[in-house]
């Protein structure tokens, strides 16, 4: 599933029998090009039923806060509870064409 993906997802996993996703994404760009680089979560108008559980950013694993602020090249984890809203997440990830 990682090869199809418009957004960065380095890991997807299958939850619950396929109903439910885990994934991986690599947050790029800046606060220009960017959904998500340079806000606090709590500020991300993430799909409903999906949740930021984590951060990894270089070797540090940050638990995600609703102040944790998202920097280019972190490793976001999510988890969502409906597949449906997987192209929501991808087009949240995706970085403007003015990163290019």
């Amino acid at each position: 599933m990682t090869h199809v993906r418009r957004a960065e997802v380095v890991n997807d996993h299958s939850l619950r029998r396929g109903a439910a996703e885990a994934m991986e994404v690599i947050a790029r760009g800046d606060p220009a090009t960017s959904k998500v680089v340079g806000k606090k979560i709590e500020d991300i108008d993430l799909p409903e039923g999906t949740t930021i559980g984590a951060i990894i950013r270089e070797n540090e694993v940050l638990i995600a806060h609703d102040d944790t602020v998202v920097e280019s090249d972190d490793h976001v984890i999510l988890f969502l509870v409906d597949r449906k809203t997987i192209p929501g997440v991808e087009r949240l990830f995706q970085v403007g064409f003015s990163f290019f």
